[in-house]
């Protein structure tokens, strides 16, 4: 009788799990087909509003609507846009970014030994154009923008229609478009005339919601319901708080960007989509925005992560502190990025190796400078290993080679034995060398402020002028469209692959009676011969706020001694903004409008991104 049990017991659960499985699979299916055609709806929609775009406009240039009408019609479209978003620039982001909603900025095609500038296209174009005072005069450019931007769709429609969309793949964009949401869209970056950012973020994760609830997982559906929730929550808040200027981006961001962020990554597909790897230095198995695995500081270095070690890293920082290494034995890396100064030196411009004499620019802090892909206030250098190129060559620095600098580490013992035991060989290389320099700039990270820990830890009460800083910071004094979060510099989210230069119309004393530019030409005197255009006049990288409080003087020329001089520069509107001529000045002229407290405020924030707790401080 007992074998009797056992044989039957074996029948049922035969029986159990063939229908489990019959079960999950039409599961699946199911939700892969029901995510294929909410996609296709939504794809169509696009596509129309793109056709009604094309239409007005087409009506507008020939006086036949009024504005209103037009600047409906880019509403109506963005707004179907952004149902989609989170796909189509997740899989085709150089098309989507160059065609479809790329910042309203000049660039440059490289097209030979000089650069041809490009016009920018799509739909920020037209949020920034349909807003314009002078919009009569610009309606061909409206009509040509809209409908070449209904053509590059058109490019796109065949392929993404008959898409299969897998749901667990797609979380990963979703996740992505989360960042986009908080980082682009809430600052404005994204809709530079209307601001209509926040109706934008709703409609985005109303249709994020949309393809959630679609989507039938087999495992954790407690987990999948609290989703849906949060997801409705975080709409209910954007719809009953939706002026730009006041809306709470810190409470907002705590409750529910940073909450859905973490809770949806159980739900991404094991292996996320291998161009990631080399498109993008987000890290999908990260857990918050602000914490120090969200970005992979490998995706910027030729030094591999499987190659770094503990030990080159601390082979790697005697190197930074060795005089020896330069031609007269006096100038270390150290020099110029000091340990006690988060890596800054405190001087306006940087001494080089002639007494009384000093190099170009001001020396920004190598805090979190490895996110970055390009290097240098005039963005010459390509990686960080070229970035120390240029040092160990200029003239004005170390002015040695490599060769001679290989030689006296062949001479050294230490140095002899430390690569050794490393690299398994005889001879030191140049490429060795490299990579244990990089190892330890690498290493020099600051994510442990004030600030990371309050959004960490998800305070409801963080100090009141630093929530009402960060809130100014990322909306009404448009300092994060350009200083992005997480890093709070250039470096442009969601994929953080590109860093960004602007035309800030910097003065060469803030204080004098009458104000005058800068002379220093920045990026268009750059030794990269291919970016010589004149968009890139007296343009700069835009460096990191991280860590301001401690490495004035502030801007390439060092010029501005304090957070206030800083602040009341951008609240003037830039040099333009002063009644000065800046060539294409990226920074909007108009004045900011900011109150006495609303400067404190901004300044009380800045000084909570300071952390420089994993530094070794050096006597």
């Amino acid at each position: 009788m007992r074998h009797l049990y056992r044989f039957r017991f074996f029948i049922i659960s035969i029986i159990i799990t063939f229908f489990s499985c019959i079960f999950s699979f039409t599961t699946v299916k199911d939700s892969y087909q029901k995510t294929s055609t909410l996609f296709a709806k939504y794809a169509k929609e696009f596509k129309t509003s793109l056709e009604n775009l094309d239409q007005t406009a087409e009506a507008f240039k020939l006086d036949k609507i009024s504005s209103d009408s037009l600047q409906k019609a880019v509403k109506a479209t963005r707004l179907d846009y952004k149902k989609i978003e989170f796909y189509l620039d997740f899989h085709y982001h150089e098309f989507v970014n160059s065609h479809i909603n790329g910042a309203p900025l000049l660039h440059i095609e490289k097209s030979g030994a000089l650069p041809d500038v490009i016009p920018p296209e799509g739909l920020q174009v037209l949020d920034e154009l349909v807003y314009t005072d002078n919009l009569a005069e610009e309606k061909t450019l409206v009509a040509s923008v809209a409908k070449k931007l209904l053509n590059h769709y058109k490019l796109l429609e065949n392929g993404i229609q008959q898409k299969n969309i897998n749901p667990e793949e797609e979380i990963v964009a979703m996740r992505m478009q989360l960042i986009r949401i908080f980082t682009l869209g809430m600052s404005g970056f994204d809709t530079p005339g209307s601001l209509n950012a926040l109706e934008e973020a709703s409609v985005s994760l109303e249709s994020i919601k949309d393809f959630f609830t679609e989507f039938s997982p087999q495992h954790h559906q407690k987990e999948h319901k609290k989703i849906l929730i949060d997801l409705k929550n975080a709409i209910d808040y954007l719809e009953e708080n939706n002026d730009f200027n006041t809306f709470d981006r810190y409470t907002f961001l705590i409750q529910h960007i940073e909450p859905l962020y973490e809770e949806m990554k159980i739900f991404q597909a094991e292996n996320t989509p291998e161009f990631l790897a080399y498109s993008s230095a987000w890290n999908p198995e990260s857990s918050s925005m602000f914490s120090s695995e969200f970005l992979n500081p490998y995706f910027f270095t030729a030094l591999q992560e499987n190659e770094d070690s503990p030990q080159l890293q601390k082979l790697g920082e005697k190197l930074f502190y060795d005089q020896n290494l330069s031609n007269n034995k006096q100038i270390s890396c150290a020099s110029c990025h000091n340990p006690n100064l988060a890596f800054s030196d405190g001087k306006t411009k940087s001494e080089s190796n002639v007494q009384g004499k000093t190099v170009l620019r001001n020396s920004p802090s190598l805090l979190n400078s490895v996110y970055a892909d390009r290097y240098f206030y005039d963005l010459r250098a390509f990686t960080l290993e070229q970035q120390a190129e240029h040092v160990i060559f200029n003239s004005d620095e170390f002015n040695t080679a490599y060769s001679s600098i290989l030689k006296k580490l062949e001479k050294d013992k230490t140095y002899k034995n430390g690569f050794k035991e490393i690299f398994n060989t005889e001879e030191i290389s140049r490429q060795q060398f490299s990579k244990a320099l990089t190892s330890y700039v690498a290493s020099l990270t600051s994510w442990n402020s004030k600030f990371d820990k309050y959004i960490r830890d998800r305070s409801q009460n963080p100090d009141p002028s630093i929530k009402r800083g960060f809130n100014l910071f990322t909306g009404k004094a448009a300092c994060a469209t350009c200083h992005f979060a997480p890093t709070f510099a250039g470096l442009v989210p969601p994929f953080y692959s590109d860093s960004e230069s602007e035309i800030l119309g910097v003065l060469e004393d803030p204080n004098a009676e009458k104000v005058k530019l800068d002379p220093d030409q920045g990026r268009i005197e750059s030794l990269v011969q291919n970016e010589k255009a004149w968009i890139y006049e007296k343009s700069f990288k835009t460096t990191s706020v991280r860590n301001a409080e401690v490495t004035a003087p502030y801007f390439h020329n060092g010029a501005y001694k304090t957070l206030e001089e800083v602040i009341e520069f951008y609240n003037k509107g830039g040099g333009a903004g002063q009644g000065l001529k800046v060539t294409n000045q990226t920074l909007a002229p108009d004045e900011l409008n900011l109150s006495a407290e609303e400067k404190k405020d901004l300044i009380a924030f800045i000084k909570s991104l300071t952390d420089t707790s994993k530094i070794q401080k050096k006597s």
